[in-house]
């Protein structure tokens, strides 16, 4: 039986049997029978990790650890709200957050960028923070919704997420559209930011 620990560009944890390419953390959300309860997040410090590092081994969900969450590639943990984690993924957080300071300002510390995040992932009422935007302005990398499901953004096509994989492309919508990634993450991928993505994504 799959356990609830993979998480879709909607920033939902659901269980799905699929393995991601990335594991994510954002505190310890399971009991110890392993199952999730109503909280999406124990912390503001929601990062995204590599799947191997330093020969590390963990075992998924143990008592009073945090919740190993799983993301499809990059591209869904950036949709989710998550950032690179510093240590494991150093390149890619040194990126992140250099853009982040040359975009939005200087950040005293990684614990300040996430507050800054936080408050543009999540609403008052802990829903999904989303936001309208031209789909001919939205760099490669962001997801939107499209026919009501998340597609992700390509230069000129959109891919249809599964948490197994991207289906199909169609051609990008013009217009309006709702964006899923977060608008300083946007930012970032307009400003250079290149996200990994799944392989069948093109």
């Amino acid at each position: 039986m799959a356990l609830q620990n993979r998480v879709l560009p909607s920033g939902d944890i659901v269980a799905h049997p699929a393995r991601g390419t990335l594991m994510g953390n954002r505190g310890i959300l399971h009991d110890a029978q392993r199952r999730l309860g109503t909280a999406s997040w124990r912390h503001p410090h929601w990062i995204y990790c590599r799947l191997h590092f330093k020969d590390r081994h963990r075992q998924v969900m143990q008592p009073g650890a945090y919740t190993e969450l799983f993301f499809l590639d990059e591209s869904v943990a950036l949709a989710a709200g998550h950032r690179p984690c510093a240590e494991c993924n150093r390149p890619a957080y040194t990126r992140f957050r250099a853009l982040w300071e040359q975009v939005h300002g200087p950040t005293a510390s990684a614990a300040d960028l996430d507050r800054a995040l936080h408050r543009a992932r999540v609403t008052r009422t802990r829903q999904q923070m989303r936001h309208e935007s031209d789909a001919a302005t939205l760099p490669a990398g962001t997801f939107i919704l499209h026919e009501g499901q998340p597609h992700l953004v390509a230069d000129r096509q959109i891919y249809h997420y599964t948490p197994d994989g991207y289906r199909p492309e169609a051609t990008k919508p013009t217009g309006p559209v709702t964006v899923l990634t977060p608008r300083p993450t946007v930012a970032l991928l307009a400003a250079g930011y290149w996200p990994v993505m799944h392989p069948n994504a093109g």
